[in-house]
Order: structure tokens, then C-alpha cells, then sequence
């Protein structure tokens, strides 16, 4: 079993940064992939970025591409989505989420595990 807490997210201005966090709770973070979505109003929920279990390997929406970047820390349990040049349309409810196989990354429901999500506005 394993719990996700995102927390970080807020209203920021365009063009600012924000870095979210999700702190996993058990002993087996490591053996999962991760995801971060995200999803606005009327629009499905949808891949940002994924990492590996072990953080080799990491994958962008390519509307993210070069601005986001997500990182974990196994030591810590805790993976991250660190958010620079930041536009409104990044506005959504963004959702960190564990997956036992990284190429299943683009699949939301081979996600085992979700957290309760964080709000990110950003405003023009």
C-alpha cells in the first residue's frame, strides 16, 4: 500500500515558478514508477511528466517540455515536479500518481496509486 501527498501548489503569476512535491508513505516507493498529471476544468487528465523507479528515465507532455522538470529522491520517498516559465493554461488540478511499470507511463489507469491532488493557478 502506498499513500501520496501532494502539496505545493498555489497562484502564481505568469512567467513564475512553483515546485510540487508528493510524499509517498511505505517502504516500497522505489519499486514504482511515477507520474504527475494533471487535469483542468472540462478537459481529460493527462500525462505532465513520468520518472522511473529509479530516476534514469523520464518522459514530458510536450507541451511541458523544457520548462518542467521531475526528479525524485528515493531516500526521501518524495518525487518532484519542479514548474519554471509557467502559463495560464498550466492552470489545473495536478495529481501525482505510482505505477508498478514505467512503460505503462501514458496509461492513468495502470496507475495503482493516486494522490488527492494540488491546485495551480496561474494567472496572465
Amino acid at each position: 500500500q502506498v499513500q501520496l501527498v501532494e502539496s505545493g501548489g498555489g497562484l502564481v503569476q505568469a512567467g513564475g515558478s512553483l515546485r510540487l512535491s508528493c510524499a509517498a508513505s511505505g517502504r516500497t516507493f522505489s519499486l514504482y514508477a511515477m507520474g504527475w498529471f494533471r487535469q483542468a476544468p472540462g478537459k481529460e487528465r493527462e500525462l505532465v511528466a513520468a520518472i522511473s523507479t529509479n530516476g534514469v528515465l523520464s518522459d514530458y507532455a510536450a507541451s511541458v517540455k523544457g520548462r518542467f522538470t521531475i526528479s525524485r529522491d528515493n531516500a526521501e520517498n518524495t518525487v518532484y515536479l519542479q514548474m519554471n516559465t509557467l502559463k495560464p493554461e498550466d492552470t489545473a488540478v495536478y495529481y501525482c500518481a505510482a505505477t508498478r511499470s514505467y512503460s505503462d507511463r501514458y496509461v492513468s489507469y495502470r496507475y495503482d496509486y493516486w494522490g488527492q491532488g494540488t491546485q495551480v493557478t496561474v494567472s496572465s
